[in-house]
C-alpha cells in the first residue's frame, strides 16, 4: 500500500483545488479518495479535460485513516481507493456498489491473475478493481551484510541490533513475526499473535526507528543496515543507491493489492465508470506506473516494459518470489482488538 510525505500532499492539494469546481459538488463532479503520491495528478487534469467531468481530491495516509474520514460523513466520497482488507471491510459493510467491469472498454487490460487474487477480498469481482500491487520485504545494503539475505531472521538474530528499520504499522510488524514464525499473517490465533508479539517485543532493543516513508531513506542514506520496506519503495531506493537489494523472504510476505470501489454514497456512477475506465487506459496507468513505480495489474503496460525494468523483481515479482505470500483478510473484531492492546505494549515498553 502506498504511503505518502506531507509536503506532496501540500503541493497536489493546492494543485488540484486550482480545477474549476474544486470545493462544489454536481452531476459532473467526482469527489475521489486516495492514498497520497497515488497518482500522477496531470491524470485528473487529463481526466477532466477528456470528460467534462471535475476531481476534487481527498488523500489519507493508511487504510484506517481512510475508514475514518470516510465513515464519519463529513464528505461524500464516490470513489475510493484502499487495500485489500479494508475494501472487504467495507464491501461487508455495505458501503461499495457492485460494478460491471467487464463493460468498461479498457477491462482487457488488467492482468486476468489480478482478477483472481482479488477474489479473496472481493469473491465475484463485484466490487473493487485492482489498480497497484506489490510485496512487502527487506531493503538491504550488501556492503554492510556479512552474508545475502534470504530470511525474516536476519532481523531478529542480533547481529545488526541497532541498524534495522521496521515498518510503524501494526500489521506489517506483526506479519513479519508470524511469517518467521511459520503462521499465516490472518492467524486468528491468540496464542500464535502473542508469540508474535513477543517475539516483536525482544526485537525493539535491536530496532534503530519504526518508520513507513522514511524506512528507505534512511537506508539510502546509510544510516540503517537494512529494513522492512514496500516493493516499490525498494526500486526507488536501489536508484539513489546501488548497493541496496531488494527480497521477499523465504519463508513468505504480504502481497498486497490497492484497488477501487465505487462507493455506496456515489450518485453519478457512469462518471464513476468513466473514471476507472480512464484509469486502466494504457498510457494513463503507464503514467501512474512512472509516477510511482508500483507494481501494475496492467499487463498492456507490463507488456511494454523495457527487458532491465521487467526483470526487476521489486517492479514485476516472480511467480516464484511470492508464492509463499498472501494477501491480507479483515480481521473480526476481538483479533483486532488484541492486535491494538499489543501492538500498544510494543510501542510503549
Amino acid at each position: 500500500m502506498k504511503k505518502k510525505s506531507v509536503c506532496m500532499l501540500l503541493v497536489l492539494s493546492m494543485a488540484l483545488c486550482i480545477l474549476p469546481g474544486c470545493g462544489t459538488k454536481s452531476s459532473d463532479t467526482l469527489t475521489v479518495f486516495n492514498y497520497g503520491e497515488y497518482i500522477e495528478p496531470e491524470m485528473l487534469e487529463k481526466f477532466t479535460a477528456e470528460t467534462g467531468i471535475k476531481v476534487n481530491y481527498e488523500e489519507a495516509t493508511t487504510p484506517e485513516e481512510m475508514y475514518t474520514k470516510y465513515t464519519a460523513g463529513a464528505i461524500s466520497y464516490d470513489l475510493l481507493c484502499t487495500s485489500d482488507y479494508m475494501i472487504k471491510r467495507l464491501i461487508d459493510e455495505g458501503q461499495a456498489q457492485e460494478v460491471d467491469f467487464s463493460s468498461m472498454e479498457n477491462y482487457g487490460n488488467i492482468d486476468e491473475k489480478f482478477w483472481t487474487l482479488s477474489q479473496s477480498f472481493d469473491p465475484g469481482n463485484k466490487y473493487a478493481l485492482p489498480y497497484f500491487w506489490g510485496t512487502v520485504g527487506i531493503l538491504y545494503n550488501t556492503k554492510k551484510v556479512s552474508k545475502p539475505v534470504d530470511s525474516w531472521d536476519v532481523l531478529f538474530d542480533g547481529e545488526y541490533a541497532g541498524q534495522i528499520i521496521m515498518q510503524d504499522s501494526m500489521r506489517d510488524s506483526f506479519m513479519v513475526a508470524l511469517k518467521y514464525l511459520g503462521y499465516s499473517l490472518n492467524t486468528t490465533d491468540e496464542a500464535q499473535i502473542r508469540e508474535a508479539a513477543e517475539l516483536l517485543k525482544s526485537q525493539k532493543a535491536d530496532v534503530a526507528s519504526y518508520l513507513v516513508d522514511e524506512a528507505r531513506d534512511e537506508i539510502v542514506a546509510e544510516n540503517a543496515v537494512m529494513g522492512v520496506v514496500y516493493s516499490g519503495e525498494a526500486y526507488l531506493g536501489h536508484d539513489f543507491n546501488n548497493d541496496l537489494e531488494y527480497v521477499i523472504p523465504k519463508e513468505g510476505s504480504n502481497l498486497w493489492i490497492d484497488s477501487w470501489i465505487v462507493t455506496s454514497k456515489c450518485k453519478n456512477t457512469e462518471a464513476a465508470k468513466k473514471f476507472l475506465d480512464f484509469l486502466c487506459r494504457e498510457d494513463v496507468a503507464n503514467a501512474n506506473f512512472e509516477f510511482i513505480y508500483y507494481s501494475t495489474p496492467n499487463k498492456a503496460v507490463v507488456d511494454n516494459m523495457d527487458e532491465e525494468l521487467r526483470a526487476n523483481t521489486a517492479v514485476v515479482p516472480t511467480d516464484e518470489s511470492i508464492k509463499g505470500c498472501e494477501v491480507y483478510e479483515a480481521l473480526d473484531a476481538d483479533t483486532t482488538s488484541l492486535y491494538n492492546n499489543l501492538w500498544k505494549e510494543i510501542k510503549s515498553e
